[in-house]
């Protein structure tokens, strides 16, 4: 679709990221870096000084105490923790739980290892999950449950229910979990994050995802890092070592400074919200009707009042004919799947966002 975009010279609202500037504060601290001569390889696990920072963000907002040697590795983005995690534990025959509308990288990451993806769809137009379709998904074969708050694409959080469903569901049994935290610090309206490091009997079973790009829109960067107690990161870092070895070293000596500035990313939540909120309050004018976002870049709109059309036909009509770039809902499930919705990014400047919904008022 990013593709058909700049082809047709659409608005792209379809990939996550960012259109507005970053931090200055950050730019200048990865150029001083440089100069500084912090140019050549860090330690494989990443930047001492940085793993320390994280720790000590972990342990102010989750009350976590991670040990930054041992259960902290530095990676080239979050997608990248999700896939070496992934091919650090699973075998042949394996079992992996994903929750349906997911993130793409899963199941290839998945099924790339010889493992099985057994998908659970989540149903319109609530997307919650069902723990006892879970229980009666378990067999002797599951090794892992992939969980993802805030979610992409459908922009749901798990709440401390779901967390402590889950923990009865796995409590007892050698089920591993992945779980993809990479909008940690974008969700809406006063509710709370729900992120693994708070349950101890679920943190001594997972590795945790995160990304710095989300945090602080520099998607490019492919930075992030991957959390998870000393008997799987040793695992983890198995498989790490010999496929990335060490990542961009400026950028890490510049986070390791840049994560003391607690503010930016503790307000980045209510920054992302008003550009929530000001694209549903332009979306009223058009045909579109909005599904509730609790987080992340994105909100799901449903145009079953414009169109009957399949979702990945709409959704090319929509980037050649008005000019506005999203994502069909249905490329986020491995079989077809038809709700009529499409995935918005709102994480964009308010002028393209306007742009783009008076593209969309009248269209037929």
């Amino acid at each position: 679709m990013s593709s058909l975009a700049v082809k047709h010279n659409a608005i792209n609202l379809g990939q996550g990221f960012p259109d507005f500037p970053m931090n200055e504060l950050l730019i200048d601290l990865v150029y001083k870096a440089m100069k500084d001569n912090h140019n050549q390889y860090v330690h494989m696990n990443g930047l001492l000084l940085l793993r320390e920072s994280i720790a000590e963000k972990i342990s102010y907002l989750y009350s976590r105490p991670i040990n930054p040697e041992t259960e902290i590795t530095i990676t080239p983005g979050g997608t990248y923790a999700i896939y070496t995690a992934l091919t650090s534990v699973l075998q042949p025959k394996d079992e992996v739980i994903v929750f349906e509308p997911a993130y793409d990288s899963y199941i290839p990451n998945i099924e790339i290892n010889g493992a099985k993806a057994v998908r659970i769809p989540l149903s319109y137009p609530h997307y919650k999950i069902n723990w006892d379709v879970v229980k009666e998904n378990i067999t002797a074969a599951t090794r892992m449950i992939i969980i993802n708050s805030p979610n992409n694409p459908t922009g749901n959080i798990l709440q401390r229910n779901d967390l402590l469903h889950l923990q009865n569901i796995v409590s007892g049994t050698k089920i591993l979990i992945m779980s993809d935290e990479v909008y940690e610090h974008v969700v809406f309206d006063g509710q709370q994050h729900e992120s693994i490091l708070k349950y101890p009997d679920l943190f001594s079973r997972s590795f945790i995802s995160f990304s710095f790009g989300k945090v602080y829109n520099c998607t490019g960067w492919k930075i992030g890092y991957c959390i998870a107690p000393d008997y799987l990161m040793k695992e983890f870092r198995k498989v790490h070592q010999f496929n990335c070895f060490s990542c961009h070293s400026p950028v890490q000596f510049a986070l390791a400074n840049f994560l003391k500035e607690k503010i930016v990313y503790l307000e980045l939540a209510s920054f992302l919200q008003k550009k929530r909120d000001f694209l549903y309050n332009l979306m009223k004018s058009t045909k579109f009707n909005a599904l509730p976002s609790n987080g992340s870049y994105f909100q799901l709109y449903n145009y079953s009042a414009i169109s009957n059309e399949k979702e990945n036909d709409f959704a090319i009509r929509l980037t050649k004919q008005a000019g506005v770039a999203t994502i069909p809902l249905s490329s986020f499930y491995k079989s077809p799947n038809d709700d009529k919705v499409l995935r918005f990014c709102f994480a964009k400047n308010e002028s393209t966002l306007s742009e783009a919904v008076e593209r969309l008022i009248n269209l037929n």
